[in-house]
């Protein structure tokens, strides 16, 4: 038989197949956040033979542009075609069953209301023959007969009422339940946006998957991270976190997670810049004119973000990246991860490593008197790291939060709370001004302070104490510097004229660091920066 032949009765055949086409709603397996947008993945797995896929129930929130289909093997994909469906053709599989929820539980309640009429029919029938209506002439000559009647009116009565009070309480039940069923099914409805379907036609020779990914906005992520100190073992474990949220309308049920540096959302178009062209016009005589004053500006109109076929107002916004790097990164979240979409923030782990540190105690009295503060510094460990907040424990006691730029330096260096075993003391020995030289006739100020540092603690602490010493940016103002001792750290961290003093205190021990200024300016003019 030709070849032509055979694929003209492999394509009757496959048409004409139970499987060649059918509706399915694909399931999100799988998200890519990045700052202020997500990918969302869908996988639909497709039968051998099959000629058209058609994927129901997706949300009409994302852009036909970023749609991107993959196929195994052996499926070839063919025209697309999207449709949109109004939100009255279109419930979502929630509302239909919360839909079926209100008609069951009225159904159960109407079946109580009936229930209650009949035992309601039962006392009326037994109110009136106990009044006489029926059969009390007959029973009254047989006393017998007569008791006999009474206890069943009696005991007919009971069972009526407690049928009728047991239904009005199983009634009241199922009606906050009803209620409730009903407000988060009006809720669903008030966020309900249009539905799409996407029929796409595919020669699938074997089964296979096909993936379906599309971007969307009004989700996102940003980087946060934990860092528990031991302060015994010298010891940081730093853990990085991300806060992630979502808005866009749909629930993420059990999906892998992914994040990304990458900011897609921005223009991908490369700068172009204009020429920059100079003109020169005379001066013209500009004959005087009164103006009215200008109206006042029309307010702002407010923000409001587009999803779908729908404006939301709300005030939520994604979160993003405070910087961005030259390439983008992925994280991959170790476990599938359930995310509502009602902007409510959560937390996932991304992994945690241990880093060896050098604490110290720092203590800057010029600017911030009498503190001292234990820190610990590492060496900025391996990976791309982005800016975030840092929850910081010392010893398993919170101390606070920070934020950390890993672009700032080159190392790791945190803060973990004041030391209340370390004292600091300032004392001042001289501060004056006055004038100085008879025929210059300048002005000169002098500060001299004694830093008294006391540690109270058990074993060797290392300290540093940072010194801002006076930097003349004019040759007409001059400044004269004594320390003692002679400071260890020269120009800080590349800041011009901070210095140090790096040194171990023993238990209970003592240091004193003296400072000396003079500074001294001309008469006529004054100097910015003096206390």
């Amino acid at each position: 038989m030709p070849s032509i032949q055979k694929q003209t009765i492999l394509l009757a055949l496959a048409a004409t197949s139970p499987f060649s086409a059918w509706a399915i709603e694909a399931p999100i397996r799988s998200v890519t956040l990045y700052p202020g947008s997500a990918t969302v993945e869908r996988v639909v797995e497709v039968a051998p033979g099959a000629t058209q896929v058609e994927i129901t129930g997706l949300l009409a929130n994302f852009s036909t542009d970023s749609v991107r289909l993959q196929a195994d093997p052996g499926i070839q994909v063919g025209q697309v075609v999207t449709r949109d469906l109004p939100r009255a053709d279109s419930p979502s599989p929630r509302a239909a069953e919360l839909e079926s929820k209100v008609q069951a539980l009225q159904d159960q309640i109407a079946l109580i209301d009936a229930d209650s009429r009949s035992a309601q029919l039962v006392q009326g029938y037994l109110e009136r023959l106990g009044g006489g209506e029926a059969g009390a002439g007959r029973a009254a000559g047989d006393p017998k007969t007569l008791l006999g009647t009474l206890d069943a009116i009696r005991k007919g009565g009971a069972d009526a009422l407690e049928r009728v009070h047991n239904n009005e309480v199983k009634k009241r039940a199922l009606a906050r339940q009803l209620e409730v069923v009903r407000r988060d099914l009006a809720k669903l409805q008030a966020n309900t946006r249009d539905s799409r379907v996407m029929t796409i036609a595919v020669a699938a020779k074997q089964a296979g998957k096909l993936v379906l990914s599309y971007q969307v906005n009004r989700a996102g992520w940003k980087p946060a991270y934990r860092a528990s100190l031991d302060s015994h073992a010298s010891t940081i474990e730093l853990e990085r976190l991300a806060t992630i949220s979502q808005k866009t309308g749909e629930d993420w049920s059990r999906v892998k997670l992914r994040l990304s540096t990458g900011q897609p959302s921005l223009s991908a178009q490369a700068p172009d810049p204009s020429s920059w062209l100079l003109s020169y016009r005379p001066p013209q005589v500009v004959a005087e004119m009164s103006y009215a004053p200008a109206p006042p500006p029309a307010p702002a109109p407010m923000a409001v973000a587009v999803s779908g076929s729908r404006i939301a107002a709300d005030n939520y916004v994604a979160p993003v990246l405070e910087t961005q790097g030259n390439f983008s990164t992925e994280f991959e979240v170790p476990a599938r991860v359930d995310l509502a979409a009602d902007g409510r923030e959560i937390s996932v782990g991304l992994g945690a490593q241990s880093l060896p540190v050098k604490q110290r105690v720092r203590i800057a009295p010029r600017s911030s008197d009498e503190v001292a503060v234990l820190t610990a510094d590492a060496a900025r460990p391996e990976g791309v790291w982005l800016p975030g907040q840092v929850q910081l424990r010392r010893d398993g006691s919170y101390v606070g939060a920070l934020h950390w730029d890993p672009q700032d330096s080159e190392r790791l260096s945190l803060a973990f709370g004041r030391d209340p075993l370390m004292r600091v003391a300032i004392e001042h020995r001289d501060e004056m001004s006055g004038q100085t030289g008879f025929f210059k006739r300048d002005n000169e100020k002098r500060i001299a302070d004694t830093y008294v540092v006391t540690s109270s603690h058990r074993q060797p602490v290392d300290i540093l104490l940072l010194e801002p010493t006076p930097v003349s940016q004019s040759d007409k103002v001059h400044v004269k510097i004594s320390l003692d001792p002679e400071p260890n750290v020269r120009d800080w961290q590349q800041r011009r004229g901070l210095v140090g003093w790096e040194r171990s205190l023993k238990p209970n021990e003592t240091a004193r660091f003296k400072v000396d200024y003079a500074i001294g300016y001309p008469k006529e003019g004054s100097v910015q920066g003096l206390p």
